[in-house]
C-alpha cells in the first residue's frame, strides 16, 4: 500500500484544491425584456435569442 513519506503542508494541500471553489455565473439583463438571465441562453420569458424568436409563448385555454 502506498504510504505518503511526509506530512503534505497546508499549502500545498490548498493549492491542490485551489480549482474546487465556486465559480461566479455570467448573469446579465436582458435587452429586450429587462430580466436578468444567463449568457448564450434563450430568453424565457419572451422566447428569443440573439433577436430571434426561438419558442413560442403558451396561451391559457379556459375551460
Amino acid at each position: 500500500m502506498a504510504v505518503p513519506k511526509r506530512k503534505t503542508s497546508v499549502s500545498k494541500r490548498n493549492m491542490r484544491r485551489s480549482h474546487l471553489g465556486i465559480k461566479n455565473i455570467n448573469v446579465i439583463l436582458d435587452k429586450e425584456s429587462g430580466e436578468p438571465r444567463l449568457s448564450h441562453r434563450i430568453d424565457k420569458s419572451t422566447g428569443t435569442y440573439k433577436g430571434r424568436q426561438i419558442l413560442k409563448k403558451k396561451e391559457k385555454q379556459n375551460n
